[in-house]
């Protein structure tokens, strides 16, 4: 006999938060969102922690380099999507690992010899503005000069001009040497009023760059979520038919972490995954989705670093009614912290787990952190920013970006759904859409974070791991849902309404 569950499945917006006491020593500005994202020992640190609980999606429609830098910029991490050619998904790695850095190896190099036309190219290619001319045009030749946009005209300088003969020259650079610190060599370029610093070893051959813009940025943005050598961080999806091709290429770009992107994660395939990056890699990876305590248990024994949550609760999702198969999210997640919680208690080894799904209104955010995830994965919500890969159209009156599933005819992810039949997607599990155009991501993101950090605030905790021991939670009604809006009156046009 089938076994059945007698409590409903239920959702984020069937629950509230309860207030505690606020103290007076609990405000948003001592508000900390760090947390963990992979599994670590009790009395130990994880190897990898976010500064803010915000993940986006393995999605074609969210998650490529341009997000990965936006989003690490302010302290999450992207997972860049895996439903590309290999080449390609390790080139958006190289492009972040290589975007921020203290001291950035040149990716963008020429020799003398080179003309216009190929400073150009190369500027379209990788977005660089700053050219470094060695004597091989490798990023470890000797230097002989640097080019910018400063020193050539489109306009009047002909294609076919030498960069030898426009390029800054070594002799009027000022560089730095091996060994200098970065507050050195932040020093020297705002002493020189310089854009970008060389820094050159005994024989002249080029080493790092260091740039003012990545000095700016640091100030402006204190939560930017960088490894050890001040590179912004960055995820990315794999699937479980081709990653013994696609993880080497991954690693060997610089990924700092790896998520199986599938809709179903219980199952022997995503255990063989695991076992293969575990066996050859030193880098963590993520499985799912799963929606109860045995499809976890799985997954944590296989060796996943952490779990995702999860399944048919996504905007663009129709697993549900194509499949029946799912669960509420907040049901989900209810259940898989509470084995995630007897786990460590048995074991003393804590597996952080990833909400992904469900997530309508900013205040699910929250419920989702006291419900305990560790974090959140969201598509829909940054698919609406400048910085999403998609086109942003008018339709009627509105600006609105284009949003697809992954499980969409568009997307042709057939991997992400397969069960070890054919090489194709024999019914859609996602839809084609549009969302509603919101503008940049950090000014959006900010607003969702002082949500967060004003109701953690009415529970009385400072951290996640705080607001998941004391958050009291209540299922509400249908009616009360109408009575926590507006109701009963007449709208005015505001200026936060506007927006």
């Amino acid at each position: 006999m089938a076994t059945y569950y007698r409590e409903p499945s239920r959702t984020f917006s069937e629950y509230l938060l309860l207030p505690n006491l606020t103290t007076k020593d609990c405000t948003p500005d001592k508000i900390m969102l760090h947390t963990p994202m992979t599994k670590f020992t009790k009395g130990g640190l994880p190897a990898l922690s976010l500064n803010i609980p915000f993940s986006s999606a393995v999605m074609q429609a969210v998650s490529d380099d341009r997000m990965a830098v936006a989003l690490a910029r302010s302290g999450g991490i992207s997972f860049l999507f895996n439903s590309q050619p290999v080449e390609e998904q390790a080139a958006m790695v190289r492009r972040v690992k290589g975007y921020k850095s203290g001291f950035v190896v040149s990716q963008s190099n020429l020799t003398p010899d080179h003309t216009l036309r190929d400073v150009l190219a190369l500027k379209a290619k990788t977005g660089h503005s700053t050219v470094a001319v060695t004597d091989d045009g490798t990023p470890n030749g000797k230097l002989l000069g640097i080019v910018t946009g400063r020193d050539y005209r489109t306009s009047r300088d002909p294609l076919h001009k030498r960069v030898g003969d426009f390029m800054t020259p070594f002799f009027k650079l000022v560089c730095g040497t091996s060994g200098l610190t970065l507050p050195d060599a932040n020093d020297l370029i705002w002493e020189h009023k310089l854009n970008c610093l060389p820094i050159i070893d005994g024989q002249q051959r080029l080493q790092y760059l260091v740039f003012r813009k990545d000095y700016d940025q640091n100030k402006e943005n204190p939560l930017e979520l960088l490894d050890g050598n001040k590179s912004y961080v960055v995820g990315a999806g794999i699937n479980t038919r081709d990653y013994t091709t696609r993880v080497p290429a991954l690693v060997k770009a610089g990924v700092d972490v790896l998520v199986i992107d599938s809709s179903d994660g219980y199952s022997e395939w995503q255990r063989d995954t695991i076992a293969y990056v575990k066996s050859n890699f030193d880098v963590p990876i993520g499985a799912g989705n799963v929606v109860d305590r045995e499809g976890f248990l799985y997954l944590v024994e296989a060796g996943a670093d952490f779990i995702k949550v999860g399944i048919g609760g996504g905007s663009i999702c129709i697993t549900r009614e194509q499949k029946g198969i799912g669960r509420g999210q907040a049901s989900a997640l209810i259940e898989v912290a509470q084995a995630r919680d007897q786990y460590f208690e048995e074991t003393g080894t804590y597996i952080p787990i990833c909400s992904d799904g469900g997530i309508v209104h900013d205040y699910h955010i929250t419920l989702a952190l006291a419900m305990g995830a560790d974090f959140v994965m969201m598509g829909r919500y940054f698919a609406r920013f400048d910085e999403s890969p998609t086109k942003k159209l008018k339709v009627g009156n509105n600006f609105v970006k284009e949003f697809w599933g992954e499980g969409s005819n568009r997307a042709r992810n057939w991997q992400r759904y397969d069960s070890g039949g054919s090489d194709s997607l024999s019914f859609e599990e996602g839809v084609d859409s549009y969302v509603p155009y919101a503008g940049g991501l950090q000014e959006n993101m900010e607003k969702t974070l002082s949500k967060i950090r004003s109701t953690m605030c009415n529970c009385g905790a400072l951290a996640i791991d705080e607001l998941q021991k004391k958050a009291r939670i209540t299922v509400v009604s249908g009616t009360s849902l109408i009575e926590g809006g507006a109701h009963d009156v007449m709208l005015k046009e505001s200026a936060f309404s506007a927006e």
